[in-house]
């Protein structure tokens, strides 16, 4: 079992404001420092939030010293009275998230490279790994929820720890009431009234957040939302996305499944494949063709009221 020592108690008293980091619908993350210069995310939100928070502060005490789960610095959740808020210390990402990390490649019109695409999956399923074996599932994986930190590894520039719990499913608990995540990253079966949470809702999220790797963009249509890619990819990671995405949640890989796909793999044990004699992959243009029709079709249904119809794909659009 991870296990660190226990958070210690922050003097408030000594931090410092440095800078804001973000801001949402939430509330607001930022940076402090105390009078020992260590820096402190502090994530703070109205008393509204209360238990969002307090769940979110939850699990990370749960997870209290996974490499791959963003770590609490303090044993409590604090209130505040003026102005009314509460807020909690978080360990701070340097290197900002994987959101940032995506648009800085964009930026310099690079494509991510395949192997890193697969190494940053590799360290998402490891995370996603500990929650689900101990009955958690995220429920709101998405780039911005994945922070980056300098590695502690020879070798390695940077380690990934997935955060933001808010939304997150705990075990033995309702999945009707829980919130719906980030719809460009939502799959299928948590459309509408008879939302369906399990495990496999984060495995169809991860298979977005390759796609955006990709260089992939959500597109609106309806209630839904289908991604586009730019260009091909090659057989192996047309395979695992293809276990992503599987429209039926029963369908979808698991997560200890996808932890030994090739894919994610080809960095750890040297079997990144020559681009040069790579052939490129047509199958999943036709895929993101059979997710599109189908999901347009689904959002169709329900606007018109009618009952939910099973999500399968054309037979002209069958690939195996």
């Amino acid at each position: 079992m991870f296990r660190e020592r226990e958070p210690q108690i922050i003097d408030e008293s000594s931090l410092k404001f440095v800078s804001v980091l973000g801001r949402g619908g939430y509330g607001s993350v930022t940076l402090m420092r105390d009078s020992n210069l260590r820096l402190f995310a502090e994530k703070s939100s109205s008393f509204d939030d209360l238990r969002s928070l307090e769940k979110e502060h939850r699990i990370m005490k749960r997870f209290r010293g996974h490499p791959r789960i963003v770590q609490t610095r303090s044993p409590n959740l604090h209130i505040a009275t003026n102005p009314e808020r509460c807020y909690i210390y978080m360990e701070f990402a340097s290197k900002g998230t994987l959101h940032n990390m995506i648009s800085e490649f964009r930026e310099r019109g690079r494509p991510m490279p395949e192997h890193t695409i697969g190494h940053v999956a590799l360290m998402i399923l490891q995370g996603l790994q500990a929650l689900h074996s101990h009955g958690y599932v995220h429920c709101d994986l998405k780039p911005a929820n994945v922070l980056v930190f300098p590695s502690k590894a020879v070798g390695e520039p940077w380690d990934l720890k997935l955060a933001d719990f808010g939304m997150s499913k705990e075990p033995c608990t309702d999945s009707k009431y829980l919130l719906a995540g980030t719809k460009p990253y939502m799959p299928p079966e948590t459309l509408g009234p008879n939302k369906v949470i399990g495990s496999a809702v984060d495995v169809w999220s991860l298979g977005c957040v390759v796609l955006e790797m990709f260089g992939g963009c959500p597109k609106k249509m309806g209630h839904c939302y289908t991604w586009r890619l730019p260009k091909l990819v090659s057989p192996m990671a047309d395979d695992f996305l293809r276990r992503c995405l599987a429209l039926l949640p029963s369908r979808r890989a698991t997560v200890e499944e996808l932890l030994k796909h090739p894919f994610v793999l080809q960095k750890v044990i040297g079997v990144t494949p020559r681009r040069e004699s790579m052939p490129l992959c047509p199958s999943f243009l036709r895929f993101l063709s059979d997710v599109r029709n189908n999901g347009m079709e689904e959002c169709s249904r329900r606007q018109r009221g009618g009952p939910a119809m099973k999500m399968m794909p054309r037979p002209q659009d069958l690939i195996y």
